[in-house]
């Protein structure tokens, strides 16, 4: 895989070229202080008027203020600091305002916040009023109306972050006509996206951010209208005509200066009329290759270059890691509030059923698009939508069996699986309600009957007559460990191969099992795969120096060919990617499986050095520390994964 295709232009944008040699040309030729009164300065200060005067007539600011700003939470908060500053000084005089400060439920978590801070600062003690919306995502103008004679502040935005949806902004500013009550409109990502007169309406606020549309993090302006009420955020030695103080950011301000005079040639981005014809055939791929998708908006009602979809029985993770390893990068949501794992309070607020706000996926790209990352990025949509399917992981597609031992792990609490491909038989041991549906969608694509639903906390589940229960060639057996716990074991020809132990120590078996039987627990803080009793007998010191950066990687595959480059990534990513680390073809064992093949690996003769391997580092490692703890050295794992590493190849992997 030679190039990403970049689809999360919402979150951020690569810097324009232009932008870029701007910025530099403003770092190393025109660097002067615009406050200077040297001709340097007055060469800074000239470029300084250039930029803003360009950006005027681009947002049709009239006789509005516009002053550059760090970007979009700093504008926000200069705004909501100086409608609160205004409504206090009217109380103060003992003029009507509104008890309410209302904004749209759907916002950018940064209005609430800023709401909820400077209230509570400035003592104003007003109630913060959630706006809400429709199912297609539009505020609700009927309870907009029903409030209006409360608000004191009102805060909406232009087009929302996670769905795209464009706001009904005549039908909100019809509400508030006559209202005292001051405006907000959160416009950052409408830049370039939307015909903006901002003169031309009763918005007193828009905020906007550079990086949402090719200029460099950091930079970002606000609009106030002419008249609306304005209190600095930050004071100091007075720039921005008193309104912003702090030396201005003019390798920033050059930077968008060269994305706004792109803007205004007309050139250089795509139409409203391309961009859409774009969207519709991203669409177009994501419903082919992912059955049953729902998109989460309205298209007709959404920015040409938005689109928030689920589909049922993938996670939004899961979705995230099919793309991620074909290269394609996509988001779950506000890249502000990413990396927690929680439904999308934008979906929610819309009304949406569970499964889609819990796994929705934001596909965005910006007006740079161009056809070529178009139909790359349909093409990879195919593969995702193969691998996913290969690996049964859609409905109604089916995957070669599995077999053995897999884990499934939520919420730190693990449920294993013992699974017989030959007789098509499955165990489920401490099944957990939040993985019930996976794994009925995994037994029916399969063909696997359930023979059991074991817990080791509670033996009423057993089926059998005596303490033994066959699982195809293989045989659980169950075994009371002290007071109301059980473990099972997993027989073959020979001893047990392993114990599923739940909550107890493995202490609690030592003359159950034998030192090398591999103890899987029930819990994340006991182990995050398995043990053993030999391993629980090693020492920290054995997994020291676990880590192989590209170079000693490189150089441990030059002096042992035979070593095996081990993905651990699951199943559908390692189906969708078409790079392993040095070029080298790689043996796919998702961590979930490690349990079953670590068996196989500590059981051969010959055990050839191991590199394991994922997107990030943070599963190889466990792969590699559960190895070395287990007594197989010769094992080590690619620091920083394939997405630091820099050492992805560009042949195939090996099923």
């Amino acid at each position: 895989m030679s190039t990403e295709i970049y689809l999360d232009g919402n979150a951020t944008t690569a810097v324009l070229p232009a932008a870029m040699q701007a910025a530099l040309h403003m770092m190393g030729e025109r660097y002067g202080n615009p406050s200077s009164t040297h001709s340097t300065g007055m060469k800074a200060k000239a470029l300084l008027d250039a930029v803003r005067a360009r950006a005027a007539r681009l947002l049709g600011t009239g006789n509005g203020r516009l002053m550059f700003n760090s970007g979009a939470t700093e504008g926000i908060q200069t705004a909501v600091l100086s409608a609160l500053c205004a409504i206090r000084e009217r109380r103060e005089r003992g003029e009507p305002v509104g008890s309410l400060l209302v904004y749209g439920a759907t916002e950018h978590k940064a209005v609430p916040e800023s709401l909820a801070h400077w209230n509570r600062l400035l003592g104003l003690n007003l109630t913060l009023h959630k706006l809400p919306v429709g199912h297609d995502g539009r505020h609700d103008l009927a309870a907009l109306r029903a409030v209006v004679n409360d608000a004191a502040f009102v805060c909406t935005m232009a087009a929302n972050n996670e769905t795209g949806i464009v706001s009904d902004i005549e039908g909100i500013a019809a509400v508030l006509a006559g209202s005292p009550a001051l405006w907000m409109v959160d416009c950052v990502q409408a830049l370039g996206k939307l015909q903006l007169d901002l003169a031309a309406t009763r918005i007193d606020y828009a905020p906007f951010s550079g990086h949402k549309l090719y200029a460099p993090k950091g930079i970002g302006m606000l609009y106030v209208r002419e008249d609306a009420p304005f209190t600095p955020l930050i004071m100091g030695g007075g720039q921005e005509s008193g309104q912003r103080s702090g030396t201005e950011n003019m390798a920033g301000v050059a930077a968008l200066g060269a994305v706004l005079a792109a803007l205004e040639d007309g050139t250089t981005f795509r139409t409203h009329a391309q961009l859409e014809q774009f969207r519709n055939r991203l669409a177009e791929s994501l419903q082919k290759a992912l059955p049953g998708l729902a998109f989460n908006a309205p298209l007709e009602l959404a920015l040409p270059t938005t689109l928030n979809f689920s589909v049922p029985g993938l996670s939004s993770k899961e979705l995230l890691d099919v793309f991620d390893a074909a290269g394609v990068r996509v988001s779950a949501g506000s890249a502000c509030s990413a990396a927690k794992a929680a439904p999308s309070y934008v979906l929610d607020a819309m009304g949406l059923p569970h499964w889609r706000s819990s796994s929705a996926v934001r596909l965005s790209f910006g007006p740079l698009a161009d056809e070529a990352m178009i139909a790359d990025a349909c093409q990879r949509i195919a593969r995702c939508g193969e691998a996913l399917r290969v690996s049964g992981m859609l409905s109604g597609a089916a995957a070669a069996p599995l077999d053995g031992v897999v884990q499934l792990s939520v919420n730190g609490a693990h449920t294993w699986l013992v699974l017989d491909a030959a007789g098509l038989q499955c165990a489920v041991i401490d099944p957990q309600a939040e993985l019930a549906e996976r794994i009925n969608a995994l037994l029916k694509a399969q063909g696997y009957t359930l023979a059991a639903q074991l817990s080791t906390r509670d033996g009423s589940s057993w089926p059998a007559q005596d303490d033994m229960l066959s699982i195809g060639r293989r045989k659980l057996r169950r075994v009371p460990i002290g007071a109301r716990k059980l473990a099972y074991l997993l027989e073959g020809a020979a001893q047990a191969s392993h114990a599923f132990i739940g909550s107890a120590q493995p202490q609690d078996l030592v003359r159950l099992v034998g030192e090398d039987t591999l103890l899987c627990p029930g819990q994340e803080a006991c182990q995050p795969c398995c043990t053993s009793l030999r391993a629980e007998a090693q020492d920290a010191s054995c997994c020291s120096g676990m880590e192989l950066d590209s170079a000693a990687l490189e150089a441990l595959l030059r002096q042992h060919p035979d070593a095996c480059l081990v993905d651990v990534r699951e199943a559908y990513e390692h189906a969708a990617d078409s790079a392993a680390p040095m070029g080298r073809a790689a043996l796919s064992v998702p961590l979930s499986r490690l349990a079953g093949e670590a068996a196989n690996w500590l059981a051969s003769e010959r055990q050839p050095p191991l590199v394991f391997f994922c997107r990030s580092g943070k599963r190889s490692e466990k792969a590699v520390e559960c190895m070395r703890r287990l007594g197989y050295r010769a094992a080590w794992h690619l620091e920083g994964g394939l997405a630091l590493s820099g050492v992805a190849g560009t042949l195939a992997l090996a099923a």
